[in-house]
């Protein structure tokens, strides 16, 4: 198996060198990182280049899809069987590439596993902890009834997979036509992935030792109901997305 680990980012220079140095604390590092940045207009790019086992490539298209797919097919490109995702924003749990590995030995294609709220960014309130993977399984049990998750054609029942927190074999991200190229605002590129992938096979899950810790600041600025709004297809869209 060739894993490869994209990140995409856009300006997270204050961000990813806390999600690099978790990658590079993995309990299974037999993996190659790659960093794609998303034409941002901080730091970014330079604090990548300080970490030396990391790669790095850039994407002017504006988008978490169109920088994810670029990414995902560069590590086709250069050898990757396997590919994960995680953001600039995220902490993988310390196992979380053996997580991954030990998804796909199980026989799943496409796999993912549960988020949870990073509690080093800023003091959480109590609410707030309890908050994020209470939206998690909200908007998770929302896509089981949202009728454009619902159709003859899939093969398998809808599972909500986040796109900080996901893998795929290089065969089924090709055979799905990968993410769509798109900006987070427009379209919630994991989902559109997710049901390509479910007209094509059934062998796709989650595992619940595949953990990643999100930042709450989109939660924080949108609040509850902004929050809710977002995942559920845009029906808030606030005038600032990228909350750094």
């Amino acid at each position: 198996m060739n894993l490869w680990v994209v990140i995409p980012a856009y300006n997270e220079e204050k961000s990813i060198g806390a999600t690099l140095k978790r990658l590079a604390q993995q309990t299974d590092r037999d993996f190659t990182l790659l960093v794609v940045d998303n034409d941002s207009t901080d730091g970014t790019a330079e604090v990548v280049r300080s970490f030396p086992d990391v790669r790095l490539i850039s994407e002017p298209q504006k988008g978490t899809g169109a920088a994810s797919d670029t990414g995902f097919r560069h590590a086709v490109l250069n050898g990757a069987t396997h590919i994960a995702r995680t953001d600039a924003d995220c902490l993988p749990d310390d196992g979380w590439t053996e997580a991954v590995r030990a998804g796909f030995a199980d026989g799943l294609r496409m796999v993912s596993g549960p988020l949870r709220p990073r509690t080093d960014e800023f003091p959480l309130k109590f609410w707030e902890r309890r908050l994020l993977p209470a939206v998690v399984r909200t908007a998770a049990t929302f896509g089981r009834f949202r009728p454009g998750n619902r159709d003859a054609a899939y093969l398998g029942p809808y599972v909500m997979m986040p796109g900080c927190n996901m893998a795929i074999t290089a065969e089924l991200y090709e055979k799905a036509d990968g993410f769509p190229r798109t900006r987070i605002e427009d379209v919630h590129e994991d989902r559109a992935l997710v049901n390509r992938v479910r007209k094509l096979t059934p062998e796709y899950g989650l595992r619940k030792d595949m953990i990643v810790y999100g930042s709450v600041r989109r939660l924080r600025a949108y609040g509850l109901a902004g929050t809710l709004g977002w995942y559920a297809d845009h029906r808030y869209t606030p005038e600032v997305v990228d909350i750094r």
